[in-house]
Parts: structure tokens; C-alpha cells; sequence
């Protein structure tokens, strides 16, 4: 759409009703449900299932692993030593003034296996950016991704958003093909975004628009099905 073109009103009229603070939601699919995070609630299970300890569950066994290298080598953050520290990165995620950060269950065992987060909300200009995701590696590789990812994309350009983000680590290839996979548009590497972890991180930029989404809408329901 060119600039000089104003936007319909009932377009327009959406940033005046979009909170900030996005409000909370419960989203559930076939796998996988998402529940706005509690600290209080949820801190334990998800430190057991991310701090490198062997998990099992729903048949699935996974040994001892390193996890700076499975679960958070390209986060902003390193792996928890305790489960008070562990608390300490939940909670301004959970209390975030423009995000709201959900926990994702099995639904199978109704475990709580990760984190994916509606952050850098910005009602004003109906974009929000999908982010701070990660998975304990006893469901990775098992589809909950793109689960998830459909279902806060769906909430999203339900609620009126024009434009969904997602940025990750440009040397994160993974995450680079799962956003192409799952229908985000490359838009180019941010070079020197920001210092994590004492190194250089440069950032690749992925979006989804309101009117790419009945097409990508469908695409995602074909890798989920």
C-alpha cells in the first residue's frame, strides 16, 4: 500500500482497542496448549526439562545433554545454574509491560515443555513480533513449533494486527527455515543489532502480513495436520 493512501477507518479504529499489555489468552491446539506463563506455577517444570538433566516423558527418553548447545546457544541468555536464577529470567518475561510470554503444555502428558512469547507489541502500529521461544529438546523436532507458532499467528490477525515479526540470531539457521518454512518473508540481516553474551549478534528480520496470512494460513495447517 502506498504512503499517501490512508488506511480504512475500521483499520484504524483497532489501535484505539489493542491493549499494550496484551490481554491474556489461552490458546490450545491438537499438541501443544499455550497458557500465559506463572512464574509460581511453571518455573520448576520447565528448569527440569532445560537445565541438561535426562528427561522422560510420554515414552520419549532424552540422556543428559548440554544445554547451552540444545536449548539456549542463540537465546539472550545462558543456561540456569538453579532453579532461583532460572526464576529470575521468568519473571520479566511474565510481568512484561508489551508482551505477553505463554507457556506451552503437552497436551499428552500436560507438561510444560517451553516458552514462546508475544513481545514488542505496538497497538499504535498493529505489529507485534513473535519471540523468546524455545523448546526443551524432548518435544523438539516433534512439530510443536509450527503448532504453536499457527496458533499465535492466528490469534494475532484475529485480533487486527497488520504485521507479525520474527527476528532471531542470523547465524541461528534453524530458526532461519523454520520462519521461511512456515511463511515469513526474509527481509534482510540488521548487522551489529546487539551485544549478547559478550559477542557480536547480528539479526535476520522475518515478517507476516494481514493479507499473506489466508495463504500461509493454509500452508501451516498442511504441516501441522
Amino acid at each position: 500500500m502506498a504512503e499517501t493512501e490512508n488506511l480504512p477507518e475500521e483499520v484504524l479504529a483497532k489501535r484505539l482497542v489493542l491493549p499494550v499489555k496484551m490481554d491474556p489468552v489461552s490458546l490450545v491446539g491438537t499438541k501443544l496448549r499455550l497458557v500465559p506463563l506463572d512464574v509460581a506455577r511453571d518455573a520448576a517444570a520447565l528448569f527440569a526439562v532445560s537445565n541438561g538433566s535426562a528427561i522422560s516423558m510420554d515414552g520419549v527418553e532424552i540422556a543428559a545433554y548440554d544445554p547451552e548447545t540444545v536449548v539456549w546457544q542463540y537465546m539472550n541468555s545462558s543456561p540456569y545454574k538453579n532453579l532461583d536464577a532460572f526464576k529470575g529470567y521468568l519473571a520479566p518475561l511474565a510481568h512484561s509491560e508489551n508482551g505477553l510470554a505463554m507457556c506451552v503444555f503437552d497436551e499428552k502428558s500436560q507438561t510444560q515443555v517451553g516458552v514462546a512469547t508475544f513481545m514488542n507489541n505496538h497497538p499504535e502500529h498493529l505489529k507485534i513480533e513473535l519471540g523468546n521461544i524455545w523448546y526443551s529438546p524432548v518435544v523438539q523436532r516433534r512439530g510443536f513449533n509450527p503448532e504453536a507458532t499457527y496458533l499465535m499467528l492466528k490469534h494475532a490477525f484475529e485480533l487486527g494486527y497488520r504485521r507479525v515479526e520474527w527476528k532471531c540470531n542470523a547465524l541461528n539457521l534453524r530458526s532461519r527455515n523454520a520462519a521461511l518454512r512456515m511463511g515469513f518473508i526474509f527481509e534482510g540481516i540488521q548487522e551489529s543489532h546487539f551485544i549478547v553474551k559478550d559477542k557480536n549478534r547480528d539479526t535476520a528480520w522475518f515478517r507476516m502480513l494481514d493479507h499473506e496470512w489466508p495463504c500461509q494460513k493454509t500452508l501451516l495447517e498442511k504441516i501441522i495436520a
